[in-house]
């Protein structure tokens, strides 16, 4: 495999609500703020990668799987759209080969994975995707949340996983910083200003240990169980940090989606910066600490 200059960055990304991107009109214009964020990831990393590894929030599984199809189809999986939204293509190439590369990673750390030759692309593969890489050029692998819904598992699934940033593969979490679809309203705004808060003091300001044992104890944060009554949409940050443990992080999306505080993150330096207009909650967290490094 062709090894890089330097290493990718690893992001932690919202993948919105169902195929927001493929829709016109009121739903679509909900997730503006954060299509023009994922729009500006590719310029940030200034080349293309080869090959995108994909934590999906939305395939749970024991073990873990690797996807392993060469020419991935569509899975629908969302309720309520118009029937159109039923027919829409992302056409990336699987890789195979990076599958298997990911699965040699994952074996040497003693977790457990499978490789599914048969698995098709979720929401939270094209909807995060289609704005960042609309032509669907890159080749794409994933990889399930494991069910246990471990924290600490997820972290070492990343550490696992770093060596191929190595080798041009980014590593996409794909979730949702705050992820109560029964919340709405004042209370929702509250509540998740004071778990966004404390996932930015905790991913901002610490890298290395510091900041693994602050995001394996996320259920004690402040309105933690509020932001995730179901973990799997979190799942994927453990993995972006943890593959990128001793890396400082950037705030790529601050906005609130609907009432709720929803916040994304890149892991390492991009090539060419990350735009501070992206982050409109910047201006609800105030108070600036260096980084607590171990």
């Amino acid at each position: 495999m062709k090894q890089f200059s330097k290493l990718l960055p690893t992001y932690y990304l919202s993948h919105g609500g169902g195929p927001w991107p493929f829709m016109t009109g009121p739903f679509r214009q909900i997730f503006s703020p954060l299509e023009q964020a994922l729009r500006d990831v590719p310029r940030q990393l200034g080349r293309a990668p080869a090959c995108i590894l994909l934590i999906s929030s939305h395939w749970q599984t024991c073990p873990v799987y690797i996807s392993g199809a060469q020419s991935p189809g569509m899975l629908y999986d969302y309720e309520g759209f118009p029937d159109a939204m039923y027919r829409i293509s992302y056409q990336a190439p699987g890789a195979p080969d990076w599958a298997y590369q990911a699965g040699a990673c994952i074996q040497q750390s003693g977790i457990s994975y499978q490789i599914d030759t048969s698995r098709d692309f979720d929401h939270a593969v094209y909807s995060l995707l289609k704005p960042m890489w609309p032509d669907a050029a890159v080749p794409v692998v994933m990889l399930s949340v494991h069910a246990s819904m471990s924290a600490a598992l997820h972290y070492r699934l990343g550490q696992a996983l770093a060596p191929l940033r190595e080798q041009g593969v980014l590593i996409l979490g794909s979730g949702q910083s705050f992820h109560n679809l029964s919340a709405h309203g004042p209370q929702c705004r509250l509540l998740s200003l004071l778990f966004d808060g404390w996932l930015r003091d905790t991913v901002l300001k610490k890298t290395g240990t510091a900041r693994q044992v602050a995001l394996e104890n996320w259920q004690q944060a402040p309105a933690a169980q509020f932001a995730h009554p179901s973990a799997e949409h979190l799942m994927p940050l453990f993995v972006a940090a943890g593959a990128a443990e001793h890396d400082f992080a950037s705030c790529v999306f601050g906005d609130y989606l609907a009432d709720a505080a929803t916040s994304a993150f890149c892991f390492g330096v991009p090539d060419n910066g990350i735009s501070p207009t992206f982050d409109r909650l910047a201006q609800d967290f105030h108070g600036e600490t260096k980084p607590h490094t171990e």
